[in-house]
């Protein structure tokens, strides 16, 4: 099986559209999980058209208060519980924290968010991962990540979403952009 990770994407709040790259990499996917601060139905809308998707909700989520999602779910595929939250533990990114959130939900696969940062790590028998933020990362590349389950083979890859700069000044290029089109 396999499943595209996506995260933190802040749609339109801090990006206007999904990068297309995001778009491609998902292409042939079974499932695309997303782990928090949507900020937009449209983004769900648009994934959809890829493959199934699950979402859970982000802090910022609840800030725009557009989209009603649950803070965790669990799903299981080849075997494997995964378990999605968005992650919200200080410092951002704890993996001590977000493997007991793993143990709390009894699973051996944990995706999150929150952190904007890519991150894969495996403590005891669970794998952490955090696919990132393809549209809003914190000094890292913008990226999503692929997961491949087969039976117990699991290999994830962090695919790159598009060039490292501040995620700021694209947000206001791509707005500078639109407005420019529209007036």
């Amino acid at each position: 099986m396999l499943i595209g990770l996506i995260s933190d994407t802040h749609i339109p709040d801090r990006r206007i559209k999904l990068p297309q790259k995001v778009l491609e990499t998902f292409e042939g996917v079974d499932l695309i999980i997303h782990s928090g601060d949507i900020t937009s139905q449209s983004v769900i809308d648009e994934l959809e058209t890829i493959a199934p998707v699950v979402a859970v909700e982000g802090n910022m989520d609840r800030v725009h208060g557009e989209i009603d999602l649950p803070p965790s779910k669990i799903i299981e595929a080849e075997g494997h519980k995964i378990g999605v939250i968005h992650g919200e533990v200080y410092p951002r990114g704890d993996t001590q924290q977000l493997y007991y959130h793993a143990l709390q939900l009894e699973v051996d696969i944990l995706v999150s968010g929150h952190s904007h940062i890519a991150q894969l790590e495996k403590i005891k028998n669970v794998i952490l991962v955090n696919p990132g933020s393809p549209t809003n990362p914190r000094l890292s590349d913008p990226s999503v990540a692929l997961m491949e389950i087969d039976g117990n083979d699991i290999s994830i890859e962090f695919i790159q979403t598009g060039r490292p700069v501040c995620s700021a000044l694209n947000f206001y290029e791509e707005k500078a952009k639109k407005d420019k089109k529209e007036g």
